[in-house]
């Protein structure tokens, strides 16, 4: 049962009242297949399952220790026993070749679509490895690239804004201490009156703050640019009328946000640019994703169950055992 469950020694130890290092030890030595596991050796390094070899993988990446691992995947396994293919530690395309190339030629050719994010290295892996592979690149990751560059914007535009700001209240203070010392000069050299009144202006209250100027919403400029941040990335037809309003005023004050909207092809914004040319590189990979409609949910589930179980091992300190206890529960 403990090598198929993600059940720690110490959840079993508390429950049963048992010494947990003792219950780990027994479990790592003697309980388990791991003293004679065949690749106890290079398990630090790397792991490779080749009887799990599918037609439809996902390749992605995970931090187990101190540094990225490389997980090679089968979809049909759905995050249970018969998911991972294999796991190289670090993501040098170089390296995480030279271990699948230790898998079978015949059933290497056998695959026909790997899914995974937009690096490439490992574009270059699984092109090398899997020649007859479709490469399909994930939609969520695609889609993200673009939001970054609408974001890289909006923090553009807001770190000028509260520039902005600070010089504006610099200028408050200044002006504010100005008028003081006026009003001061302006009751020495002036005797007072009759009625024991002094002949000035009343001067402004000493605990008087700046405060920014409030657009026709009731937001700052710099909570305009802090609050349109999700309404940047949703079609125009999800807005509620609050957003509108919003979104009206930022792009009059910010008209290069608009071009987002309008005229992407022709926006002329370096952010804009920059992820225009990524996906257009690799725009057939992109675009395979409509044949099966294929993306990499399978991969990003692996990744967040590997964290959940490093998680309750409160961090990995032994890797070959833990990569033992991947193969036992994914393998």
């Amino acid at each position: 049962m403990l090598d198929t469950t993600l059940v720690t020694y110490r959840h079993l130890a508390r429950y049963y009242l048992i010494d947990g290092d003792n219950l780990e030890r027994a479990y790592k030595h003697h309980l388990s297949e791991y003293p004679e596991w065949d690749q106890q050796e290079h398990a630090g390094d790397w792991m490779l399952l080749p009887d799990n070899l599918g037609e439809n993988l996902s390749i992605d990446e995970a931090s187990l220790q101190d540094d990225l691992s490389t997980f090679l995947s089968n979809k049909d396994g759905h995050c249970r026993q018969g998911t991972i293919i294999a796991a190289v530690r670090g993501t040098k395309a170089d390296d995480v070749i030279k271990v699948l190339m230790q898998l079978l030629e015949e059933g290497r050719l056998k695959v026909k679509e790997v899914t995974m994010d937009l690096s490439t290295s490992m574009q270059d892996i699984i092109t090398a490895v899997f020649p007859n592979a479709t490469i399909v690149l994930d939609c969520f990751h695609v889609i993200k690239r673009c939001n970054d560059a609408i974001e890289e914007l909006r923090l553009k535009f807001k770190r000028e804004a509260q520039v902005d700001n600070r010089r504006e209240e610099r200028k408050f203070r200044e002006r504010k201490k100005r008028n003081e010392y006026h009003c001061k000069w302006y009751r020495k050299t002036h005797p007072k009156t009759y009625e024991g009144k002094v002949r000035s202006r009343k001067p402004a209250r000493k605990n008087e703050k700046y405060r920014p100027q409030v657009l026709s919403n009731g937001d700052t400029v710099i909570e305009l640019l802090t609050r349109a941040k999700h309404s940047l990335t949703q079609s125009p037809e999800k807005w509620s009328e609050k957003q509108k309003e919003r979104m009206t005023l930022l792009f009059e004050r910010y008209p290069k946000l608009e071009e987002w909207y309008k005229a992407v092809n022709a926006c002329p914004s370096r952010e804009v640019k920059a992820a225009r040319e990524a996906i257009k590189s690799r725009e057939d990979n992109v675009l395979n994703y409509f044949i099966n409609r294929s993306t990499n949910t399978a991969a990003e589930s692996l990744n967040s169950k590997l964290k959940s179980l490093r998680a309750q091992f409160r961090g990995v300190s032994d890797l070959p055992f833990f990569m033992f206890r991947l193969s036992k529960i994914f393998g």
